[in-house]
């Protein structure tokens, strides 16, 4: 989910790892150009770099100078991980609580559908 309120390059920084997770770019694949990715999302070119250098200060994005910038090996089981401890540690307590409030049962909530 992408907050407004977030700065431009942490919403971008959502998106490309939303990408990852969804499969849209696996291990080993090269991403958009910096100025691809700034044209597509209507984003600064250097705030799109931003992003993108924080995926490589994390281990997730390997640069090949000349060539591009690509998905490291391991990137996507990291980012799951990662998105998933962050969602059940911030996320997932003030839905549990509404749901709780609200008296919302399993059945009520229907997972299949999701």
């Amino acid at each position: 989910m992408v907050e407004d309120s977030k700065p431009v390059y942490l919403r971008l920084r959502d998106i490309i790892a939303a990408s990852i997770l969804d499969g849209t770019y696996g291990d080993g694949d090269m991403l958009p150009s910096v100025r691809a990715l700034a044209a597509q999302e209507g984003a600064n070119p250097l705030t799109v770099a931003k992003a993108y250098q924080c995926f490589q200060d994390d281990g997730l994005v390997v640069v090949k100078r000349g060539v591009g910038m690509f998905v490291a090996e391991g990137a996507s089981r990291r980012l799951r991980e990662a998105e998933r401890r962050r969602f059940l540690d911030t996320v997932w307590p003030p839905v549990a609580d509404q749901i709780r409030r609200l008296g919302i049962s399993a059945e009520d909530l229907d997972l299949q559908r999701v």
